[in-house]
């Protein structure tokens, strides 16, 4: 638990970090509108378009131990300044690939805004699970998850309106254009839609590195235990994080967890497309899985710890998870837009539940458990290309996108289940 001097020092440091989670969701939702958008300025496929969430959240399987060290060497307001500057510097990339409409740039620049977001995350998770008791921890990402998730709203809206505006029209005149050259002109004045509204992101996100850098916020020791020497009974005699099962078993958790809200949430649209659904109809489905998310996190806050354990309410959402995902294939339409609209609610505890399940009582270890864990939200770029390759390249197998989508599902779902259950007590006597 981090000491604080004051209730208002505590929540000072809640709307510091509050910030940077609004940060960490703007810039990640936004990815529910590039796949669409960069489907068709770039003229990709559904599995070529998914390449966004690889691009994107492969930075944090590279990244998450060297940020550590960073976070070591530099402090966590100093890196969480650098992290910001970043990402920054990702935004502008996208300004050069929006000009050339080169698809491989743009994945550049999703890299690079995933490099910096790496670092934010490793810094700002653990920050928020020992800022108080740890029984709690769940409750107090909540309210994280929360700002996350409005800040991911507003990025749907505004680059929703400004990224896809009139894109069933657009997609139209395409589709009649049969002049390469008339059509090449329409492609790149889409492309260049995006150059303003990141040029803007990187100025905020400058300012926000300025304002974190000049602010009191104390940097975080490598301490999540009860005694000043940071050593707790689990981590007494052990010298590698991989002597910490839960550690790794919570990392392979968040990584199923990540991968199972992306497809919920960021492919929303393209499923939405798959079903028939208009471009601009379906452009703002991220925004249902996102409320879900909200509705759910209110939910957390209220429910834990007074009423529910924190892993008591993974189990039943775990549940709730599977039974929305069977559902999903048996229905069409806006039921079926519901269905996974819904599982944002059932994967709103998940992160808040499995991240401080998988680094109870590390002690000295805290930081690289926390990087350990902040690797598995790689799962976002591996399980999306592995659901499109399943029902385009992979179609040998009999899957259509729908079900593909429940064999995905239901394999992270799963294995979260049993984490919820039994894989976050291995390595404990109890």
């Amino acid at each position: 638990m981090l000491k604080t001097k004051t209730k208002k020092d505590y929540i000072y440091q809640l709307i510091i970090v509050g910030v940077l989670f609004a940060v960490f969701g703007f810039v990640t939702w936004v990815n529910g509108i590039l796949i669409p958008f960069l489907k068709k300025s770039c003229e990709l496929n559904d599995q070529q378009a998914f390449y966004v969430t690889t691009a994107f959240f492969a930075a944090y399987f590279f990244l998450a131990l060297p940020s550590s060290w960073i976070l070591g060497k530099l402090g966590t307001k100093k890196g969480m300044s650098v992290g910001l500057l970043i990402m920054a510097v990702g935004c502008f990339v996208f300004v050069s690939a929006a000009s050339d409409r080169s698809y491989p740039i743009f994945l550049m620049g999703l890299f690079i805004v995933g490099m910096g977001l790496a670092l934010l995350q490793t810094a700002a998770n653990p920050y928020v699970s020992v800022i108080g008791p740890i029984e709690s921890a769940a409750t107090r990402i909540s309210i994280m998850g929360i700002c996350n998730k409005l800040a991911g709203i507003l990025a749907n809206i505004l680059f929703g309106t400004i990224l896809l505006k009139n894109a069933s029209g657009i997609q139209k005149k395409l589709e009649v254009t049969t002049d390469f050259e008339e059509k090449q002109q329409q492609l790149q004045e889409l492309a260049n839609r995006v150059e303003l509204p990141y040029i803007v992101l990187a100025v905020f996100l400058i300012i926000i590195a300025i304002i974190i850098y000049k602010s009191s916020l104390p940097d975080i020791k490598e301490q999540v235990s009860n005694n000043d020497s940071g050593e707790t009974y689990l981590s007494k005699g052990k010298t590698s994080i991989f002597q910490f099962p839960h550690v790794i078993l919570g990392a392979i958790a968040i990584f199923m967890y990540v991968g199972a809200e992306v497809m919920a949430g960021e492919l929303i649209t393209i499923y939405g497309k798959n079903l028939g659904f208009s471009d601009d109809t379906s452009k703002f489905f991220a925004i249902f899985g996102l409320t879900g998310l909200l509705v759910g996190y209110i939910t957390n806050i209220i429910l834990i710890p007074k009423y529910v354990k924190q892993e008591s309410w993974l189990v039943i959402s775990t549940f709730l998870g599977i039974i929305l995902t069977v559902l999903s294939y048996f229905v069409t339409g806006s039921i079926a837009v519901g269905c996974l609209a819904s599982l944002g609610f059932a994967n709103a505890v998940m992160w808040p539940a499995i991240f401080p399940l998988g680094i109870r009582d590390l002690g000295t270890f805290s930081n690289k458990g926390s990087a350990l864990l902040v690797m598995g939200i790689a799962g976002g770029a591996l399980i999306p290309p592995f659901y499109g390759w399943l029902y385009t390249e992979g179609n040998v197998f009999g899957f259509n996108f729908k079900s593909a989508f429940v064999f995905v599902m239901l394999l992270c779902y799963l294995y979260i289940l049993w984490f919820a259950k039994k894989g976050h007590k291995i390595g404990f006597n109890n």
